[in-house]
């Protein structure tokens, strides 16, 4: 069985950083996409990054790029997302999410991704 365990969610001002963790248990394949999505309160879940943990290349959404950095230590099974210069705007819950044995581009579309976390909140304030 698969799990996903984020965490590093908080409250912190505009301008200031955070480091979300995704902890990923269970049956894995070296060969896969790991993607950061996140949903405001009224929103449809967006994608915000992906890595594909076979050889490293990352993904973004153009509105993280340059803010947020997507990492991974596959020792510790665990992707990151460093998320600076945060904005008000940046505020929702925040989902890990795996796409089992893809090969090329990872997406950033949600609808690809067939395993999911419960989500970490982030909130940032004006």
């Amino acid at each position: 069985q698969v799990q996903l365990v984020e965490s590093g969610g908080g409250s912190v001002q505009a301008g200031g950083s955070l480091r979300l963790s995704c902890a990923l248990s269970g049956y894995t394949v070296s060969s896969k996409c790991m993607g950061w999505f996140r949903q405001a309160p009224g929103k449809e879940r967006e994608g915000v990054a992906a890595i594909y943990t076979g050889g490293g290349s990352t993904y973004y959404a153009d509105s993280v790029k340059g803010r947020f950095t997507i990492s991974q230590d596959n020792a510790k099974k665990t992707v990151y997302l460093q998320m600076n210069s945060l904005k008000p705007e940046d505020t929702a819950m925040y989902y890990c999410a795996a796409l089992w044995l893809w090969v090329g581009s990872c997406p950033i579309e949600k609808s690809a991704y067939g395993y999911w976390g419960q989500g970490t909140q982030v909130t940032v304030s004006s």
